[in-house]
């Protein structure tokens, strides 16, 4: 038996808004989703991240201005930027969301990020280990920035080391859990 098949569920009813409920019906018909799986996702995005934006700090920003304001960076700038700001920010962020700060936890949260930013992220295994290839479209020097805070991580936090190969718009990380 799966982990999704052993979640406890409960029944509740809402009263909800008729637009929004039309709006969520058509969302999920276009998803080919039921209406609560739908709401489900909902709800999980609400509590594994959208309540703890605002409380971390971080605000939602286009795509296309995060990949123009790493192209104005030179490589120095942006390992700088990671060591200086990225690694202390990231690792309270998701100690913050997530409640304490181990390989288990870190991961969830980092692949709740991605998630999150919409992209694309192909996940094996094989033996004990992971390997993650994050397509993000946002250029090289956010891949280093990415790169050099969770190598920082990995290695001062988790004390475990971790594999990189970036390009412009893909990362693969690879590690030993």
């Amino acid at each position: 038996m799966d982990e999704e098949q052993k979640k406890k569920t409960e029944t509740m009813s809402f009263r909800i808004d008729s637009n929004i409920l039309n709006k969520m019906r058509a969302e999920s018909e276009s998803q080919g989703v039921s209406l609560n799986v739908l709401a489900n996702k909902i709800f999980s995005r609400y509590t594994e991240w959208d309540m703890f934006e605002p409380k971390v700090g971080m605000v939602p920003i286009a795509k296309p201005i995060v990949s123009a304001l790493f192209q104005k960076l030179s490589e120095q700038d942006t390992i700088e930027l990671a060591k200086k700001i990225g690694q202390s920010i990231v690792s309270d962020i998701a100690t913050f969301m997530k409640g304490s700060m181990d390989v288990d936890s870190f991961v969830s949260w980092f692949v709740t990020r991605m998630k999150i930013s919409d992209f694309e992220m192909n996940h094996s295994v094989k033996d004990s280990r992971h390997r993650y290839i994050i397509k993000h479209d946002l250029g090289y020097n956010w891949s280093l920035y990415h790169k050099t805070v969770l190598e920082l991580i990995f290695n001062d936090v988790l004390e475990r080391k971790i594999d990189f190969k970036i390009k412009d718009r893909i990362m693969e990380i690879s590690f030993e859990k």
